[in-house]
């Protein structure tokens, strides 16, 4: 596997409801080439581990031209597909975004994340206003002439706390799915949704394959599976779990040290 379109094609075809692709998001080369030595299909960043990987705080605080050489030197480090959180597309205009998706492109991204909500404030944007979005995302995608997988973040279930997910909240993310889907979409991400009879509904009613992000109350992957989810992602997961076992080590080390 080796050119851009190749990897692109292999990425879209790993996207098969009830045979999840599993992504360890990784934060930099090094990260990407120990996740590919595990055995990994597939690439994928994370906004927040690359951040704070580089000393920034999740939300677009990183500066694009820093993620944009990041993700570079992870793709010429793994011969895999890449997949790039870009969060809400480093843009206040649509246009803006798609200037973001054609230079992922350029830098070897095979697909990204691009989500609905505010980066500075977490608020949901209009659908409207995001389809607009997903549209141009889409226009620089096609003009690329691979078939980039644009994974449409949704963050309706984080503007309340599971207790609270019910139908209206399922039924404003098939809204969404839908409307996405129509703009040039190819998959829906869906984190903060753990509830095992929403997951099967909304995958079974969506145009689109369904991510789910792992947290504690997530259920395990063969449920996930058996619910129809056809891509499981981890997340700030691993970065904060290789974290700790830094502090730990380091922590061991200077006991003995001293």
């Amino acid at each position: 596997m080796s050119s851009p379109k190749e990897k692109a094609e292999s990425f879209r075809a790993l996207h098969v409801p009830g045979q999840p692709l599993v992504l360890f998001n990784i934060w930099d080369p090094g990260s990407a080439k120990a996740v590919a030595a595990g055995g990994a299909r597939a690439i994928a960043t994370g906004s927040w581990s690359v951040a704070n990987a580089n000393g920034y705080a999740d939300g677009e605080r990183m500066p694009l031209d820093l993620a944009i050489d990041n993700l570079l030197r992870i793709v010429l480090a793994v011969d895999l597909p890449v997949s790039v959180d870009v969060e809400s597309g480093y843009g206040r205009t649509p246009d803006a975004v798609g200037q973001t998706i054609d230079r992922t492109i350029k830098a070897g991204a095979i697909g990204c994340n691009l989500e609905d909500s505010f980066p500075e404030d977490g608020r949901l944007r209009e659908i409207v206003d995001q389809v607009k979005r997903i549209e141009h995302a889409r226009k620089s995608a096609d003009a690329g002439n691979v078939a980039y997988f644009i994974n449409a973040r949704t963050d309706v279930f984080f503007q309340a706390i599971p207790p609270a997910h019910d139908d209206a909240t399922l039924a404003d993310a098939l809204e969404r799915a839908r409307a996405y889907a129509d703009a040039g979409a190819n998959g829906l991400f869906v984190p903060g949704l753990t509830d095992e009879t929403l997951i099967a509904r909304l995958a079974a009613a969506s145009p689109l394959p369904l991510n789910i992000m792992v947290v504690k109350e997530t259920p395990s992957l063969s449920k996930l599976a058996q619910l129809g989810v056809a891509r499981v992602s981890h997340g700030p997961s691993p970065y904060l779990t290789m974290m700790k076992a830094l502090e730990e080590a380091a922590r061991d080390n200077a006991r003995a040290a001293g």
